[in-house]
Order: C-alpha cells, then structure tokens, then sequence
C-alpha cells in the first residue's frame, strides 16, 4: 500500500508544478499591466474598442450576407469605420473608461448595454442619412449582430481583465481600493505617492469644494463626500486617507466621526509639520486616533504661564512612570528646569521613563525608587535636593480594585498625601499641584472618595500658599484606561465588553491633559481646586462601536449579525457611576485667564474638622476594619 501512495505523490506533483507557473506567468501579465499609467491604459482601451467594434462591424456582414461574398465598398466600409468613432465619445460620456476595472461592479454591464445601445442608436440614424443620400445601403440585421456582438466585446473584455487583475488580490489579499478625502496639493502628491510606491489603487477624491465635483485632478475623478457609500458598494473601496490639513479640529473630528460609520478603514496624512521634520514622508500614513474623534480644537499653552513654574526651577513628579506622569515630565523637560526629580514606586516604570528623558533633553535628572507613603525618603528628597515645585500624580486609581482593598487605597491616597504635603509645607516648597479627578464629585466609589480627601488636604494646606489640586475625567490612552482595553479586545477578535451601554464619560488627550495642569498650577494662588473644561460626554457605547469601525471592522448587530466584533454588556461594578461629574455647584465656577481651565467653589470644611476626621480614619484604618474605614471615608465628605 505504501509504494503506490509514494507514487501517486510525485506524479502529483507535476501538475501542481505546471499549476505555480501558470499562476506565476499570469501575475506578471498583471503586474504589467497594473504598472502602467493610467492614461496609457485609457489609451489601450479605447484602440482595442475601436478595433474590436470594426470587426464586430466585419463579423455581422459576414454572417448576414454568408461566403462567398463581395467585400465592402469605399461608402460601405467609411459607414463601418464611423461605427467606432461614434462609440467611443458615448463610452467616455457614460464613464466605461473611468471605471477601475480591478473593482468593476456586477451592475457595471447595464451600463455598458446601454452604451451599446446609444451608439449602435447614433450609428443607424446614421445609415439612414446615408441611406437618404443613396451613398450606400446596409442590411437591417447588420446594427442588431453589431448591438449585440459589440455588448459582448466591450462587456467581456472588461470582465476578463478584472478577473485577470483581481487574480494576485484573491491570492495575496494585500491590495485595496482608496480614496483620498482633500483633493488640494497635499492630496494630489499623496496620490502620487500611493501610485508610485503602494499597490494600492486611488480610486477617486472626495472633496467638500463643490466646485471641483466631477473634474478630475492628477487624472483622478473628485466625487462630493455623499458619493463614499456608492464608492464603496460599487469600487471596491476599502480604505480612507484623510488629506485635510485646512481642517480645524471640530471638522476633522465630524468627518472623522461620520467616516466611522461605513465599512471602511481610515488613516490620516501627518501634519506637515511632522512631515518638514522629517519624521513622515509625504507617501507615509498614520493611523486615525481615537483623539481625532473628540474633535476639539486646541488652545495653544500660555508659554508664559507654562515657563513661570517650569523654567529653571528643580521639579519633582510624583507617579512619575505612570501615564499622566510621564507625559508630564516629557513636557517639563522641555522647559529647561534646572533638575527634575523622579519619584515612583514601580521600578521598571522609573527605569523606563528615566531612560527616556535621559534619551530626549540635556537636563539633570534623579531617579528616586520609592512610595509617597514613605514620609523620611519624602522628607529627604525634598530637602536633599531643593526641590522648589511638586506634581502629585503618584495614585491608585482602578475603581474596582480599590473597592476590594479600601485600606490601601486609603494608605496611598489618603496619606501618602498627607505625607507629601506635610514635607512640603515643612520643606517651604514654592508650589503643589495635585492631580486630582472628577470621581472626586459626589464620590461613589473608594477611588473616587480618596481623592476628595486628597483635596481637601492640599486645599487646607494652601490657604496662606499657592498649593492646587487639578480635576478632569478620562485621559484617552492612559495606563488602565478604557481605550487601551478596547484596543486589546478588538485586536483579539472581540467581544468588546461595556460595562453599561448607558455610561458616559468625559475625554481628553492626555498632551492636552498634562498642558493644562501646568499651567493650572501656575494660575494656582491658594487652596485652589481647578477644574479641566473637558467638552462634551462621550457614551462609552458610541466610543467602542467608533473604535471598531477605526480598525476597518463592523459592529455585530442583531440588524447585523454577520459583523466582525460583538459588544457584550457585563454590569456595572461596585463604586462605578453611570455619569461623571466635574463640578459640586456648576453655576459657583469661576473663569480663569486660560479658557480651558475653571476654578470651583471654596470647600466649607474647617481645619479643626479635617484634622479630627484624618485622625478617626487613620485609628480605624490601623485597626484594619475596613467597615470603618469605610464608614469614615464616606460620611465626612457626605457632611
């Protein structure tokens, strides 16, 4: 049994090796053919049309008059050359040579038969004016086999050659239909590019300049955005590239937000600041953030307000190999202090953000690996190296974990606060900024209740010195954030889980984030709490359904139960609030000289009454009874 089996392997082998060079030799006739010009391929059509209809014309004598018979006369074969040239101008008219043939829609032959049928139209009135003339006589059935012998060319041909086209895309799957959204000289070079460098093929412009609708740029057909959905079904458009540089940031984000509703994926041309610097070339793309969706413009930093805390003075991070702040000592770098101090208790994150900084700017930079909690290592820290500004973004922040662990939330948050302020005041730091956040308002979870306390130990600290908490809501890409999950998820093929398709949050970019709290704490003159204006709520549904049409995937529906990625709702947590707050009393906010950033009410809570309270909760919190703690935390911010 076995010496057949062999047998039967190595013979078939041999058609399999003539099969590869079939398949090897027909991918060279298409990568010929793809490379060539765009015109150049009109130009071969429009050849091939005109020779293929004349002999369509030949074919239909001789089936009509049957051999042997006498061959055209002058009048006779100049009414046969017409035939073509009247075809032509119609095919151009209804568009059969602008058509990508690669993406060539099935519905694309009703247009052809009818191209058809208005040239072979034109061609008999033709015959009957020379008919009339009595130049020359032509048999009726003649335009009915040339109707229907040049349908079958002119369909045919097209057909063939996209199967012959598409053959390398079935097999490859790398090649994709694109439009490009901006069709300005930024587009047009980008097109360029993608034509010379990609195999992707631009298939048209969208613009929203009305007067270029229906022209063609760099021989590329410019379409109104509303034609996208008709491109897509009927092009073969997989691809997006938005090339808007004009765009402020509220269009970008609307044309963003309503391109993540088709099937489509959606990248971005770089600023052509990005591209001056050289960190982009013209034909390289990246991808469509979820910032973009936000869609708020920014207010450039006060550069004034940012240099009067920042510049040549020694700073300490707290939390500095966490996500706000890290991007907070990138920011402060670049400012020229005279030393920055890193504080973190994690020690590949210090070693990573060291490494860094170290990698970016010339400035001294001292690594410190500990916790906040540590109240000698603080002391000496601040002391040791004259530290003249604190940003206290060292935090606990996972809702559901600290509902699990409420005494070690309230170790770190709490006091390790209270540790931090205390070496300041004592060390005669000049400022304190404190990263606070809006779980902080009508707090109903741990987090968010020790983050009220941390308030109101720093504003009870800075009444007589400009000492400043810092409150916003979610910071887009933040460590343990929702964004990244999501990502994650839609990466692994999904479900997306959503805790409650009712939830909304507030948004940030964590660049615009680390900016204002800057320069909140330049604007800082006692016990402030700032507020970070953060726009509109996003409904966290709205956002997981944007991001996976960002990766170029569909939503699984019931409407839609063939989509790629389900959404799953899993409840919400213990501490978690369907709505985030920013403000206690919204109409008592005051306006600050930066028009992002809001100062809230003064808190009524006495100093007499705050240290009581620390007191209370610091015995039950050694005690370990975590109801108590509990208790404790809740009830003074309840009062």
């Amino acid at each position: 049994r076995a010496a057949p089996l062999r047998n039967l392997s190595v013979a078939a082998l041999r058609p399999a090796g003539r099969h590869v060079g079939r398949m090897d030799a027909l991918e060279k006739v298409r990568d010929a053919l793809s490379s060539l010009p765009r015109p150049l391929k009109r130009v071969l059509f429009i050849g091939f049309d005109m020779v293929g209809l004349f002999g369509v014309l030949w074919l239909s004598f001789a089936i009509r008059l049957a051999p042997p018979y006498a061959p055209p006369g002058p009048a006779h074969l100049g009414l046969m050359l017409l035939a073509p040239v009247i075809a032509v101008p119609v095919f151009v008219r209804l568009g059969l040579y602008r058509a990508v043939i690669r993406y060539l829609p099935e519905r694309a032959l009703w247009t052809m038969i009818e191209a058809m049928l208005v040239a072979t139209v034109i061609w008999v009135a033709a015959l009957f004016v020379a008919e009339a003339l009595r130049l020359a006589v032509f048999p009726r059935t003649v335009p009915l086999f040339y109707f229907v012998f040049g349908t079958l060319l002119v369909a045919g041909s097209r057909f063939l050659a996209k199967g012959l086209l598409s053959l390398p895309e079935r097999n490859m799957g790398h090649a994709r239909g694109v439009v490009i959204y901006g069709a300005g000289s930024a587009g047009t070079q980008l097109a360029e590019a993608l034509r010379n460098g990609s195999r992707n093929y631009v298939v048209a412009f969208l613009d929203d300049d009305r007067t270029l609708w229906g022209r063609d740029v760099a021989g590329i057909r410019v379409y109104p955005p509303a034609k996208l959905d008709e491109l897509i079904r009927n092009r073969g458009v997989r691809e997006v590239v938005l090339s808007i540089a004009s765009a402020d940031a509220g269009q970008r984000g609307r044309i963003v937000a309503e391109l993540s509703r088709l099937p489509v994926k959606i990248r971005t041309l770089p600023a052509i600041s990005d591209i001056v610097a050289g960190k982009y070339q013209v034909g390289q793309l990246r991808e469509i953030d979820i910032d973009d969706l936000l869609g708020r413009s920014a207010v450039p930093a006060d550069p004034v307000l940012v240099a009067s805390i920042l510049r040549e003075r020694v700073i300490l991070v707290t939390g500095a190999g966490g996500s706000i702040g890290a991007e907070l000592t990138g920011l402060i770098v670049r400012q020229r202090p005279t030393k920055l101090v890193l504080l973190e208790a994690n020690e590949f994150a210090l070693y990573e953000v060291e490494r860094h900084l170290r990698a970016v700017a010339d400035v001294p930079i001292v690594a410190v690996l500990g916790s906040v909690c540590d109240a000698p290592l603080v002391r000496r820290t601040l002391t040791e190296h004259r530290v003249e500004v604190v940003f206290h973004a060292a935090a606990h922040k996972q809702v559901p974990l600290l509902e699990a662990n409420v005494l070690e939330a309230v170790r770190n948050n709490v006091f390790g606060t209270r540790v931090l302020v205390e070496a300041a005041v004592e060390a005669g730091i000049g400022r304190f900024v404190l990263i606070s956040t809006d779980k902080a308002v009508r707090p109903s979870s741990v987090m968010g209740a020790t983050k009220r306390w941390a308030e109101l130990i720093v504003r009870q600290a800075g009444r007589d010195r400009p000492y400043c908490a810092v409150r916003f809501g979610n910071v887009l890409g933040s460590n343990g954030s929702v964004v990244p999950l999501f990502r994650e998820q839609i990466a692994a093929g999904g479900p997306v889980t959503l805790t409650d398709s009712r939830m909304t949050r507030y948004f940030m970019s964590i660049h615009e984030a680390a900016e204002l709290i800057v320069q909140a704490g330049a604007l800082a003159e006692g016990g402030d709490v700032f507020l970070l204006e953060m726009g509109e709520p996003v409904a966290i549904r709205e956002l997981a359904e944007n991001m996976i049409r960002l990766a170029g995937l569909t939503v699984k529906t019931a409407d839609n139960p063939g989509g790629d990625i389900a959404l799953v709702e899993t409840g919400m947590r213990p501490g978690e609030k369907l709505v985030e707050e920013l403000f206690f009393d919204p109409a008592n906010a005051q306006r600050t000289s930066q028009p992002r950033i809001l100062k809230a009410a003064p808190a009524s809570l006495r100093a007499k009454q705050l240290t009581a309270a620390l007191a209370a909760l610091e015995a039950a919190a050694r005690a370990g009874d975590e109801a108590e703690v509990r208790r404790q935390l809740f009830a003074v911010i309840e009062e």
